[in-house]
């Protein structure tokens, strides 16, 4: 029990020190050495509980007290905070949720028989994995990044020590909703995520910050409402609040439609599904570090968590229609709009959202095929999205600028940065690379769940997102002219970080296989109570197996070209005289011209606005009419 309650106290503990910390060295020895132990930790629980799993109650009282005192603490504070700055909406919203949790907490909830507060599954130890190695990786990168943030931008008050805090705190409340069976208790942790995350977009405390924090915290509140009410209903109606008991609930015929319908709300708001991905492309303004903090091993993984452990529930109500339509449109319509944008944290951004829209379409299908693909959809995009927002954030503070435009030749710039940036991108799209198995076997099990609309919706979102990332790579890669290599400036902390997320997302494309045979279908076996064995068949997996290593000779053989061959630029005819450096030409006036290669954006064709509001009211549309079809069917 020790073990597992360190996870999520030793990280809070080490936040609290941070919170006092203000020298730059020490602060650096606690972050190194926490991120250490936590991913020791992580991978030594997963061993421990890898063949007997756990399940521990803890009946104690003064825990959930102590739950509901913190709880109380925080949401004076959420008040207070809204109070200062004139927002009236959370306001209400943290007042409602705040009864509503606690009318039940105090009237009913002792009446209800806890089995297990806490269960540690095959699904468990993955998220825990991700939470421990990917977010400990994430801290460890953001000890310079914050340094040379706060050289940059001096008009910025420097709070290290609280966006540290915030960083070992989100752990710790991540580690919390795994471990937590205990509806009560994973609310608890949930709601902490919401509170940190509405803390680091508005680090800054600039006007945007401001507004962009608030608009998440709405929306996570909003789910967070969703929650609250799901656990009163499950409670009071039909005496359950423990989150493994609901699929086999369903599968005997138990109607679970309102609490299903709720719940799902909850996990599409904190996934940032439409119509609540407003938050997470506010989230930008924040510093990098939190940005992939919250996008990949935290927050968005919390709300897809939630999803995919209810999965076998949806199935068997209109709740999985509700979550599969949801999820489906944003996967689809957001990876339109990630054509359209250059800069490469939006871009990250909305890819996030529409891969994030395929795991909760995956999730809403309900079958074992879609689990099975959304659980491997989330460990790549955990590994390879972290890697991309790091190898961003670094790129921009060496070349003051994070637009992919400016990116065209960093391969010859910046070539450490360009490899990271390829590995990355390749983890995201190339096949056999693990997004494309992901989305192979999710095209698999909508095909064989008669989900036509969905499959077509995942092809044309997939060709969409071959296009953008296909953009990207070509920038990278694309070597017209002599550049001058600019100097990288990385520390210790950043190489580890950065190289580490690079060999694990090549590691784990290659041990796929054992993920699914070893994780994730003995847990679906445990889900369905029943074994029906692979998803992907063994000449499958040896074809990807020989494309993956034909795939690794792409970033070998850039690291030749960059380092081993000598630079033999052909000048190119370009509508006129080349001046000799592919940059500019003499037309027949005899005028010079400058010569630029651009991407094509296409935004007439697929404008922001307009596929937001197209999505936003489509997704509200599905949600409101599943949600009174809900009601309708117990009143």
């Amino acid at each position: 029990m020790e073990s597992i309650l360190f996870l999520i106290i030793f990280p809070l503990l080490t936040g609290v020190a941070l919170l006092f910390v203000r020298n730059d060295s020490i602060r650096r020895i606690i972050v190194r050495t926490a991120a250490f132990l936590l991913i020791i930790a992580s991978i030594l629980i997963s061993v421990r509980y890898f063949d007997s799993g756990l399940e521990l109650s803890l009946h104690k009282e003064w825990i959930n007290y102590g739950m509901v005192a913190i709880e109380l603490a925080l949401a004076v504070l959420l008040i207070a905070i809204s109070i200062k700055h004139k927002k009236y909406l959370p306001i209400l919203l943290v007042i409602i949720q705040t009864t509503i949790i606690n009318w039940y907490e105090f009237s009913y909830s002792h009446e209800v028989e806890i089995h297990a507060d806490i269960v540690i599954d095959r699904f468990s130890l993955i998220m825990i994995l991700i939470t421990g190695v990917i977010g400990s990786l994430i801290c460890v990168y953001a000890l310079k990044y914050m340094e040379d943030y706060h050289h940059h931008h001096h008009e910025i008050k420097d709070r290290r020590n609280l966006f540290f805090f915030l960083l070992f705190v989100f752990l710790s409340a991540m580690f919390g909703i795994v471990l937590s069976n205990n509806l009560l208790w994973m609310y608890f942790f949930w709601e902490i995520t919401t509170i940190c995350s509405f803390l680091l977009i508005g680090y800054t405390r600039q006007d945007i910050a401001v507004k962009n924090s608030f608009k998440a915290l709405i929306m996570n509140l909003f789910g967070g409402f969703g929650f609250a009410a799901a656990i009163m209903y499950l409670g009071y109606v039909v005496e359950i609040q423990e989150l493994n008991k609901l699929p086999a609930l369903a599968q005997s015929g138990i109607e679970l439609l309102i609490p299903a319908v709720l719940l799902a709300i909850a996990g599409l708001s904190k996934s940032a599904q439409m119509p609540f991905s407003g938050w997470l492309l506010g989230a930008m303004v924040a510093p990098t570090p939190s940005s992939a903090l919250l996008h990949s091993s935290t927050m968005v993984k919390a709300g897809v968590y939630l999803l995919i452990r209810i999965a076998p529930t949806l199935g068997y109500n209109v709740a999985g229609i509700l979550v599969m339509m949801v999820g489906g449109i944003t996967f689809f319509l957001a990876s339109l709009m990630a054509i359209t944008k250059s800069d490469g944290k939006k871009v990250l951004a909305y890819s996030t959202i529409s891969n994030l829209g395929l795991i909760v379409a995956c999730a809403g299908i309900g079958s074992y095929e879609s689990i099975w693909a959304g659980i491997l959809l989330i460990i790549f995009h955990a590994i390879a999205k972290s890697l991309m927002f790091l190898s961003v954030g670094t790129v921009e503070h060496s070349m003051g600028s994070r637009d992919i435009e400016d990116m065209h030749g960093l391969i010859i710039k910046l070539p450490a940065m360009a490899l990271m940036m390829v590995i990355g991108i390749a983890g995201m799209f190339l096949a056999p690379f693990g997004m494309l198995i992901s989305k192979w076997a999710a095209l698999k099990a909508f095909i064989d769940s008669d989900n036509i609309l969905i499959v077509l919706i995942l092809v044309f979102g997939s060709a969409s997102t071959l296009f953008y990332w296909t953009k990207w790579l070509g920038k990278l890669v694309a070597v017209l002219n002599k550049y001058e290599r600019i100097p990288a400036k990385l520390t210790f902390d950043e190489w580890v970080s950065m190289g580490t997320h690079a060999l694990l997302t090549v590691v784990v494309c290659f041990i796929f296989p054992m993920i699914g045979n070893h994780f994730i279908e003995p847990y679906l076996n445990t889900q369905f109570a029943q074994h029906l064995g692979s998803v992907i068949s063994d000449g499958n997996i040896k074809i990807m197996s020989l494309m993956l290593g034909m795939v690794l000779l792409i970033p070998l053989g850039l690291i030749v070209f960059v380092t081993l061959k000598e630079d033999r630029i052909v000048t190119s005819y370009m509508g006129g005289v080349n001046r000799g450096d592919n940059r500019y030409f003499t037309d027949s006036k005899g005028q010079a011209k400058h010569l630029y290669l651009s991407n094509w954006y296409m935004e007439k064709y697929f404008n922001e606005a307009r596929l937001s509001t197209i999505g936003n009211i489509t997704t509200s549309a599905v949600i409101i009419v599943i949600f009174f079809m809900a009601l309708g069917g117990v009143l």
